[in-house]
C-alpha cells in the first residue's frame, strides 16, 4: 500500500487521483487483455496462463494480477468489474 508520504509527495507535484483519461485507459487495456485470455482459452482449453507466458508476457502477468486482486480483497469485486 502507498504511505503517507508518498501521497504528500504526489499531491506536491498536482497528481490527479481520479484521472477520467486513466480510468479509461484502464478500462481498454482490460478489454484488451481480456480479449487476449479469450484467445489463449480457445486455443490451449483453460485460462491458466502462466506467469511467465513466453508469447504474451503481459497477459501473464495480467491474469495473476487479477487473482491477485481478487484473492487480496474479494470485497472490492463488483458486478461492474
Amino acid at each position: 500500500s502507498i504511505t503517507k508520504k508518498r501521497i504528500q509527495l504526489l499531491n506536491k507535484v498536482g497528481f490527479e487521483w481520479n484521472s477520467t483519461r486513466y480510468t479509461s485507459q484502464c478500462q481498454d487495456q482490460w478489454d484488451v487483455r481480456y480479449e487476449e485470455l479469450v484467445n489463449y482459452v480457445k486455443r490451449f482449453g483453460d485460462a491458466r496462463v502462466p506467469i511467465k507466458f513466453t508469447e504474451n508476457p503481459a497477459l501473464g502477468v495480467w491474469v495473476a494480477t487479477q487473482r491477485y486482486n481478487s484473492k487480496k480483497n474479494p470485497k472490492r469485486l463488483t458486478d461492474d468489474k
